[in-house]
């Protein structure tokens, strides 16, 4: 279980940090060199869930998904001083209390 929950953290980095070098690179008009970068995080987290010990895609990208929501909010939080209201944080538990279930539930 830590090794699959790495492995999200892991994911959640590459997505979210590549989707905002490129957000950085367009819309803040930061240079290629972010945009190159974040095409490169993209692409490394298309494979690190490969790395999950559950075979299941759908399962995985699934609990992924609730991994991105809290992420996201986490992240914008260190890069651009966000500061999400009590529903954000309700959601973000809501989205992780699903991966928990998705992924963890005995079967």
């Amino acid at each position: 279980m830590l090794r699959s929950i790495g492995l999200f953290i892991v994911a959640a980095i590459l997505e979210i940090g590549g989707a905002w070098l490129v957000w950085q690179a367009v819309r803040e008009e930061r240079g290629s060199w972010f945009a190159a970068g974040g095409i490169v995080a993209l692409a490394n987290y298309g494979f690190v869930a490969t790395f999950q010990p559950d075979a299941t895609f759908g399962r995985i990208l699934a609990a992924y998904g609730g991994i991105f929501v809290a992420g996201s909010l986490v992240g914008s939080m260190v890069a651009d001083g966000f500061r999400p209201d009590r529903f954000d944080i309700a959601s973000a538990l809501v989205c992780l209390s699903g991966v928990g279930l998705i992924m963890y539930a005995p079967r």
